[in-house]
């Protein structure tokens, strides 16, 4: 193999196991006390992965257009966690 080969392998392995160790992060659900701000958490969640299953069909190669989503669908689930607590103490 070729030095470079060795390299882009070896950044595709870096790549895939950290898509990995982030897919697996816990998450704190809303709860069933406000149902429509669970199920726009849920569909976040389900956007977040379709974006990893996109990454892994494209060979991670998406020009951090679909990390950068992730990282805004992250956002979005913890804003409807915190639009439940607010909710909550009112």
């Amino acid at each position: 193999m070729t030095k470079n080969r060795v390299s882009y392998l070896a950044v595709c392995l870096l790549l895939f196991v950290a898509g990995i160790a982030v897919a697996q992060r816990p998450k704190e659900d809303v709860g069933a006390r406000h149902p429509n701000l669970a199920a726009a958490q849920r569909l976040a969640r389900q956007a977040w992965q379709r974006v990893v299953d996109a990454q892994k069909a494209n060979e991670w190669d998406l020009g951090g257009h679909a990390q950068r989503a992730k990282e805004l669908l992250d956002q979005a689930d913890n804003e409807l966690k915190a639009a439940a607590v607010a909710a909550n103490h009112r």
